[in-house]
């Protein structure tokens, strides 16, 4: 593995993700802002956050895969969330919850949520966009 994930003493430990990542790869990995669409460009979940995000996680997935990489290569995860307010959080994790149990693990490397106000296609709710590291 080339991320190791950690949560120095001094920072809270946060469940949906940890506070620093530590990568000793040589190839960066740059994965677009992926949104619910799936492989053939239909939206996904249209109105529905969990879905959304669920869809979105799987689409880094596949991305990740494309390269040869996984989530346990995934050094930071940047999401934007359309109208973002906290009451939103269990629709979110529920999402990941979602799409963890498909990728076989949870993705919980250092992230960032931004609340955004508006994506590029107007159904789109959720965009995730990832950086892993790989030998």
């Amino acid at each position: 593995m080339t991320v190791r994930l950690v949560n120095p003493g001094g920072l809270p430990e946060i469940d949906s993700y940890h506070q620093v990542s530590v990568a000793s790869g040589s190839k960066l990995v740059f994965v677009a802002g992926q949104v619910a669409w799936d492989a053939d460009g239909a939206a996904v979940g249209e109105g529905d956050l969990a879905a959304q995000v669920e869809q979105c996680y799987l689409n880094v997935g596949t991305a990740l895969a494309g390269v040869g990489a996984t989530f346990d290569d995934v050094a930071k995860l940047t999401v934007y969330v359309v109208d973002w307010t906290p009451d939103k959080m269990p629709l979110f994790l529920e999402g990941v919850a979602r799409a963890a149990a498909t990728l076989g693990g949870t993705p919980v490397p250092p992230g960032t949520l931004l609340g955004v106000a508006a994506l590029a296609v107007p159904e789109h709710l959720v965009e995730i966009e990832a950086t892993a590291v790989i030998d």
